[in-house]
């Protein structure tokens, strides 16, 4: 007996077992000898699990554009401007804010330390931002800018699998998983959640920040390149014909469908339609993803290099990608650490270099996708998993470099477009840029109010898994409606 088998017979109650013993019934057995042959249960027919579907309420964004600066960026010297921070620049860290807590990389009694940045105001609502985001400073009328972001975690892979997927450890499905299970995608050529990935690294969190966890696997995030094979192992064999191909597609869809009908598992069905997204994406991936298409004007605004892998073609193919229907487009761009370690964490130098091969593409995007009237219901995003502490990171006290530690309870994060209130900021942090001061925002917050954009109840999106109800959100979150346009 397969083992999985016996466990479930050890385990079954009384009850259950004459609940389920009337198929086997004597009766049950002589009706089906009477059946004829062709009265036999029919093949499954693939459903594609891909096909575009309503949200529950109408809603303000149909799709997604996630752009998340993995490591945690230096909010105070982006966004969050502290005066009063920089007056006492140098000085130790009260006691108070210290007291109870822990850091990644500092002990003892740090010292503060003010931005050596310089900061303006921008657009309509006075947007404080720094020098180190020019391109941002045009696009202030365009953003809704949350200053008072929170999470739990302090560590950079915990963080990042909260905030994409609800919890801190592996297992659970990630926020695009969870929109294309959803809604589907509107190309049926196309994977409904594409993931791509510069800077030359992963994400601490790894593939579990676009994993489907427990959902049909047709769901995860199919990760695309911009060199060889937009994606891995999509090209025929060698010595395949497309011909041939199609062949050994039918032979194998014939062989599936008489499992799914003998077992019923659905990751059966999920393999079928994943087959044959795969042969459609042959043809339909390739001219998706060719930028050198794309006129001069537009390639200039993005900083884009066809051929070259590099977070301006990304975004660039994020619009593209959009634009043909793919629900779920998620940018990692690996390098937003700065602990001051080196010169390429350094908040002076080294900020305005990983800037500067940033925040052009970003405001390119966002242009654009206004530009082509589609930034209305596409949601865009950009930010990091955590922030960084008001205090110079420990390891670093005697360095000429300058850097900060991880901090889980403040950072600042930006949408546009997709149904957000544009030109506005919301929440604070005290003047040293240690707490929240107004309106704070959980992860879990931010993940209910980017569903109900795109038309779900956070609470009532949901897919049962070992006889529970999963979300998002797990048992958290709310909607913050001063977010909303």
């Amino acid at each position: 007996m397969h083992p999985i088998q016996h466990e479930r017979l050890q385990l079954a109650t009384r009850r259950q077992f004459f609940q389920s013993a009337g198929q086997f019934s004597l009766g049950a057995i002589a009706m089906n000898a009477l059946m004829p042959e062709s009265g036999a249960a029919p093949l499954a027919k693939p459903v594609d699990p891909l096909a575009p579907r309503r949200p529950q309420f109408p809603a303000r964004a149909k799709r997604v554009i996630y752009l998340h600066m993995s490591g945690g960026p230096p909010h105070l010297d982006l966004f969050d401007y502290k005066p009063e921070l920089v007056k006492h620049s140098g000085e130790d860290c009260p006691a108070s804010v210290l007291e109870g807590r822990r850091f990644a990389f500092t002990s003892g009694v740090p010292k503060l330390m003010g931005t050596p940045r310089s900061y303006a105001q921008y657009g309509q609502a006075g947007m404080w931002m720094s020098d180190a985001v020019p391109n941002f400073h045009e696009i202030a009328d365009d953003i809704c800018l949350i200053r008072s972001m929170h999470t739990d975690q302090f560590n950079h892979a915990p963080a990042e699998l909260l905030l994409f997927t609800g919890h801190a450890r592996q297992g659970r499905p990630s926020i695009g998983s969870w929109a294309t299970y959803g809604l589907g995608t509107e190309n049926e050529n196309l994977p409904g959640f594409v993931v791509m990935i510069s800077s030359g690294t992963q994400p601490s969190g790894g593939q579990g920040c676009w994993g489907s966890g427990f959902v049909p696997s047709v769901y995860q995030g199919v990760q695309c390149r911009t060199k060889g094979d937009p994606v891995l192992f999509v090209s025929d064999p060698a010595g395949m014909s497309r011909e041939m191909r199609r062949k050994s597609l039918d032979a194998l869809r014939e062989l599936n469908e008489r499992q799914a009908v003998e077992l019923g598992h659905p990751e059966t069905l999920t393999r079928m339609a994943q087959y044959e997204l795969a042969f459609r994406m042959q043809t339909s991936v390739p001219g998706v993803m060719d930028i050198s298409k794309e006129p001069t004007a537009v390639l200039e605004a993005y900083g884009a290099n066809p051929g070259e892998a590099s977070f301006a073609n990304n975004c660039l193919l994020a619009r593209r990608l959009v634009e043909q229907g793919v629900r779920f487009v998620q940018l990692f761009d690996w390098g937003w650490d700065f602990h001051g370690t080196g010169p390429k964490e350094d908040i002076r130098d080294g900020l305005t270099e990983k800037m500067a091969r940033t925040d052009r593409p970003v405001a390119a995007l966002i242009r654009d996708l206004k530009g082509r009237g589609l930034l209305d219901d596409t949601l865009v995003v950009w930010g990091g998993e955590f922030g960084r502490t008001p205090f110079r990171e420990g390891r670093t006290a005697a360095s000429k470099v300058l850097g900060r530690d991880h901090y889980p309870d403040c950072f600042s994060v930006f949408m546009a477009g997709g149904g957000v209130k544009a030109g506005s900021v919301y929440g604070s942090t005290d003047e040293l840029g240690f707490k929240i001061a107004e309106n704070p925002v959980h992860v879990h917050d931010f993940q209910a109010t980017a569903l109900h954009l795109l038309g779900f109840d956070h609470e009532r999106l949901t897919y049962r898994f070992q006889g529970r109800d999963y979300r998002l959100t797990d048992i958290h979150g709310q909607v913050v409606p001063a977010l909303l346009g």
